[in-house]
């Protein structure tokens, strides 16, 4: 690696949307502990970054209306530039995250941030935090809900969008 090129921090912000309800009422409910409902997103360039049912929105990190987070995960750094970065970005926002692709099994804020961490960093994010949306469904509540679920789209509020022309 050149020394003179320079890098840039990339973590990956955690949010418990259930505050503290998941670990207590996922045995009840679903019949095995899941310890929080999480929402994810990547802190870069001085921004938290993140996909909603609103699109790709960022804002300062811990700006939203969730506050600061639960949890920091240090994904390393990264030699892409906030001008390349916000291009993919811009890219995805009107691609792949637009607001309308938003599913929370398939296609959420975690999927998003893994996909960004790749792409930063070439690693993945926790693979407990991938792998909740078919812990859910593996269960015989989680099926019943899942039409009920599939209809939520999570925007925390406070972002900026920056997709779909729109705060760009």
């Amino acid at each position: 690696m050149d020394k003179n090129i320079p890098r840039y921090n990339v973590q990956l912000y955690i949010y418990d949307l259930s505050r503290g309800m998941a670990r207590s009422l996922s045995p009840i409910m679903l019949g095995k502990l899941l310890i929080s409902c999480r929402h994810t997103a990547i802190v870069a360039y001085g921004d938290e970054f993140f996909f909603g049912g609103e699109g790709i929105s960022s804002c300062s990190p811990g700006g939203t209306m969730l506050g600061p987070p639960d949890t920091v995960v240090e994904l390393g750094e990264t030699e892409v530039t906030e001008e390349i970065f916000m291009d993919y970005l811009s890219s995805l926002g009107e691609t792949t995250y637009r607001g309308d692709r938003y599913r929370l099994f398939e296609h959420n804020c975690n999927t998003f941030t893994n996909e960004v961490a790749q792409f930063l960093t070439g690693r993945t994010i926790p693979s407990y935090i991938t792998d909740l949306p078919s812990e859910v469904l593996s269960t015989p509540f989680g099926q019943i809900l899942r039409p009920i679920l599939d209809s939520i789209h999570i925007a925390p509020p406070g972002g900026n969008v920056i997709n779909g022309g729109r705060n760009i």
